[in-house]
C-alpha cells in the first residue's frame, strides 16, 4: 500500500490565490520526482466540532480557511526520496524564508501515514 503525507494549513483568504500558485508549483516538483498524487483541498465547511476540528486545531482566525493537502508516494521509501530531493531542489528555495511564505508555518500541521485501506 501507498504512503502519504498530510497536511492541515490555515492560510489568510487574502493570502489564498498566492499560497495556491506556490502549491501548484511545489506539486509539479513533487510530481516530477515521483509522487504518484499531490492535492489540495480548500475548505468549504469549516463549522467547529464540540472537541476538535480543523479550524480549532489551527486556531483559525477570522479571514482564514483551511487547506487540506496530501502527498501520495508509492511507498515510505519512495516518499523519503522523493522528499529529500524535493527539499533541495532550488526551485523551492523561497519555501525556505517562513516570512515570506502566505501562511502561519507553526499553525501547519503535518504528518506521515501508511495507507491501511483503499476502496
Amino acid at each position: 500500500m501507498s504512503y502519504v503525507d498530510g497536511f492541515v494549513i490555515p492560510v489568510p483568504l487574502g493570502r489564498l490565490d498566492d499560497y495556491l500558485r506556490l502549491a501548484r508549483r511545489a506539486g509539479e516538483i513533487w510530481k516530477e520526482y515521483g509522487a504518484l498524487e499531490y492535492v489540495e483541498c480548500v475548505g468549504d465547511d469549516l463549522r467547529p466540532g464540540e472537541r476538535a476540528s480543523f479550524s480549532q486545531n489551527v486556531e483559525l482566525e477570522p479571514g482564514e480557511t483551511v487547506i487540506f493537502a496530501w502527498v501520495r508516494y508509492a511507498s515510505h521509501e519512495d516518499r523519503n526520496r522523493i522528499l529529500e530531493q524535493v527539499m533541495n531542489d532550488p526551485r523551492l528555495a523561497d519555501m525556505v524564508d517562513h516570512a515570506k511564505l502566505p501562511f502561519d508555518v507553526e499553525r501547519l500541521f503535518w504528518g506521515g501515514f501508511m495507507e491501511r485501506i483503499r476502496l
